[in-house]
């Protein structure tokens, strides 16, 4: 299992890391903005913001927070000007990770990353030390207790997605990413609600870790996604559920 569901699939459990609702808001309307520079303001259009637009509602932003952030990256409306940017890192046990960034300073935004991979028991690569261990793939998450196996199965191969892989407690969907977004409105239409919903990079391999590796893991990946300019995050770990458990 990719080390991004899997956390996606911690956070869901534990809760409280999504209760820090001005952090969610604060990336989310640095994609909405990103998004509709680099694509346009209409969303029917641009895939990419209509996924942040769909990510935004799902967190109960209010709609005149997402327009002003579309109406920022369109120009219309004077805003801060943000760059993205990547950076492969190595983590506890020799995880590959991938960072995504949206940021206006990047000299900040390098030196937040070197401290929390030092506190942390990792560090930061060259370019391309680990970004060839991992596949773009358009990827949603189910949680496995909620859903019939048979009708998930039914509706993804029919909308032409490439895999379906039951892990632990989820489903993961896997699809090429041009054929995401048809995919997901499949199980939209047919009202199916999932955990995770995006087009994510998939480890070829996954490294396991227990102990306190996995404990410096997970404060890794809570350091990571509390910092404001990182967008998203990819680490091929693998964490057995008892281990989290036992952690949490």
């Amino acid at each position: 299992m990719s080390g991004h569901s899997k956390w996606a699939s911690i956070k869901h459990k534990k809760g409280a890391l999504d209760a820090k609702r001005g952090k969610v808001f604060s990336k989310l309307i640095k994609e909405i903005t990103v998004a509709a520079r680099l694509g346009g303001g209409d969303p029917a259009g641009n895939p990419r913001l209509r996924t942040a637009i769909q990510a935004a509602k799902a967190e109960n932003m209010p709609k005149e927070n997402i327009e002003r952030a579309i109406k920022k990256g369109t120009g219309e409306l004077e805003g801060t000007s943000y760059e993205e940017t990547s950076y492969e890192a190595y983590g506890p046990g020799g995880v590959a990770i991938l960072i995504d960034c949206l940021t206006d300073n990047k000299n900040r935004t390098v030196a937040d990353l070197k401290h929390i991979f030092d506190r942390h028991g990792g560090n930061l690569g060259e370019p391309g030390c680990v970004s060839w261990m991992f596949v773009k793939k358009g990827l949603i998450v189910f949680d496995a207790d909620s859903m019939d196996e048979e009708q998930l199965l039914e509706i993804a191969l029919d909308a032409g997605a490439e895999d379906v892989i039951q892990e632990g407690g989820q489903f993961e969907v896997r699809t090429e990413p041009a054929d995401f977004e048809k995919v997901k409105k499949a199980f939209d239409d047919a009202g199916l609600s999932y955990t995770l919903a995006e087009i994510s990079m998939i480890p070829q391999n996954t490294v396991r870790l227990e102990g306190k590796k996995a404990e410096q893991m997970l404060h890794l990946m809570e350091a990571l996604e509390d910092n404001d300019d990182i967008s998203h995050v990819y680490a091929n770990f693998d964490i057995p559920d008892e281990v989290i458990e036992a952690i949490s």
